[in-house]
């Protein structure tokens, strides 16, 4: 069995940004002895430099392999490319291949913007990565900030994926196993055809929306079956299924 920690939305810079809760959460993560870290973006809140530097500290705590790809904060006051100095390349993969999965990590923001794109360059990269995963057999993850398919209990849809439509046919059409998303702070699960589409909550940060906590989620994938737990900042635990 393969174990995934997914979380996002560190928002390092907020002012409701909580140092105690994402150190916690990191001590949690190292203990869980995940195969891998992925982290769906927004790790700062302003895109600023000095943000940057911080946020990595605390990245470099965690033990296992990480993937980290930028979100709409990111993207701010030239964010986009204080990421690819400190943090690395804002498209990327991930491969684990003593279980042969493959996670391909997708930069969604666009500079000083709250929504996102993928675009037609990006769309190529992500079907030639799709393409070799699929020739070698591979478990297929993406993750994208921007949620693909509308977040329950998150208020007026805005700051969407304007390519959307798009991106949800070629991972329908391709069969991928998962996505993984952030963006609206609601932990969240949808499943459509073969693909779960599995939004995080915020780590670290108090902008909260009803009565959620901070949270990661941790992915327990064995073959083609994903068990999702949802660990809370209040110490609750509870697994998340799709409706």
């Amino acid at each position: 069995m393969t174990k995934i920690v997914h979380m996002s939305d560190i928002h390092v810079g907020f002012a409701e940004f909580r140092e105690d809760i994402l150190l916690k959460a990191i001590n949690q993560i190292n203990k869980l002895h995940p195969d891998a870290v992925v982290i769906s973006g927004d790790i700062t809140d302003h895109g600023y430099y000095r943000e940057f530097v911080k946020v990595k500290e605390y990245i470099d705590l965690i033990d296992s392999p990480t993937i980290v790809i930028p979100g709409n904060h990111d993207a701010r006051n030239i964010g986009d490319e204080v990421f690819e100095e400190i943090i690395g390349s804002r498209d990327s993969t991930l491969e684990l291949k003593e279980s042969n999965i493959k996670i391909i990590g997708l930069d969604s923001s666009v500079p000083d913007l709250g929504h996102g794109k993928i675009g037609r360059l990006q769309r190529k990269f992500l079907e030639t990565e799709i393409r070799d995963a699929k020739e070698r057999d591979m478990f297929i993850i993406i993750t994208v900030h921007h949620h693909i398919i509308p977040v329950p209990n998150t208020g007026r849809e805005r700051n969407v994926l304007s390519d959307a439509g798009d991106i949800l046919l070629l991972l329908l059409e391709n069969n991928i196993n998962l996505v993984l998303s952030g963006h609206k702070h609601v932990p969240h699960v949808w499943k459509m055809n073969n693909t779960l589409f599995v939004t995080a909550g915020t780590v670290s940060s108090m902008k909260l929306r009803g009565n959620t906590h901070p949270s990661f989620n941790v992915l327990d994938i064995n073959d083609d079956n994903v068990k999702i737990t949802l660990y809370n900042y209040d110490g609750t635990i509870h697994e998340l299924t799709p409706p």
